[in-house]
């Protein structure tokens, strides 16, 4: 859910204190502020101010389309299309304050124009120590979770033995594999990235017994650099003898 700044925030301080104030702190939500100033078609295009989520939607599935849902939808490929200003200018001070607390912000940079800023779900906020602090992370885990759940409809009805546990974990490996490949995951190879288990470990005889069964699924989620950090030092000169 991409949640929209209420108006009334229309300052970084605002921003800050109304953060805890929403109504939610869902991993499967994120707010981005601030608002977007754009041209009213019904009223001749004359500028007025927006709530951000519909351009937010459209960085996620232009950025879905073009790297993948392990993405950060954001940097300074993740432009504004159609966005002429901001209904508040934040700096970088401002970013790394709201930023640390699950505010993601939209940015004017120059040479670039107007672009999303931040990654984090609402669960973001850095005191919260969530593992679904960014939305890449959280949205890769849905995306897997449900393509797994319609790719294993077949299972249903199959006999629950070792041929079958065989089968699903090459089906499994194999889509697992393809978005290793693809760079979805942390890892040189497929064993650092992630793991298929369907066997008697996993499915007991009472599991059969109730027409269950057990499928996990792990993996290494990327996550996306915030911060660049440059350190400069000089070397002082050595004279050969």
């Amino acid at each position: 859910m991409i949640v929209d700044p209420p108006s009334t925030w229309n300052d970084k301080d605002k921003a800050k204190v109304g953060i805890d104030n929403l109504g939610t702190k869902s991993d499967h939500a994120a707010v981005f502020f601030p608002r977007v100033v754009q041209p009213n078609p019904l009223l001749d295009n004359q500028l007025e101010t927006f709530a951000p989520c519909g351009i937010v939607a459209g960085i996620f599935a232009r950025t879905d389309t073009q790297r993948g849902v392990w993405k950060a939808p954001a940097g300074i490929d993740a432009t504004l299309v159609g966005v002429p200003q901001l209904s508040v200018p934040l700096i970088n001070e401002e970013n790394g304050e709201l930023n640390p607390l699950g505010v993601n912000c939209l940015r004017t940079f120059p040479g670039v124009g107007r672009v999303s800023w931040g990654a984090r779900t609402l669960q973001g906020d850095d005191r919260l120590a969530s593992e679904w602090k960014y939305i890449p992370v959280r949205r890769l885990a849905l995306y897997i979770e449900e393509s797994l759940y319609r790719g294993t409809q077949w299972v249903v009805f199959e006999p629950n033995d070792e041929p079958l546990w065989a089968q699903i974990r090459l089906n499994i490996g194999a889509f697992m594999n393809n978005l290793f490949r693809q760079g979805a995951f942390q890892g040189s190879t497929p064993q650092d990235a992630y793991f298929v288990k369907c066997s008697s470990e996993t499915t007991t005889q009472n599991d059969i017994n109730l027409g269950i069964v057990n499928i996990i699924v792990g993996f290494a989620p990327l996550k996306p650099a915030e911060f660049v950090i440059i350190k400069i030092q000089q070397i002082a000169g050595q004279i050969a003898v």
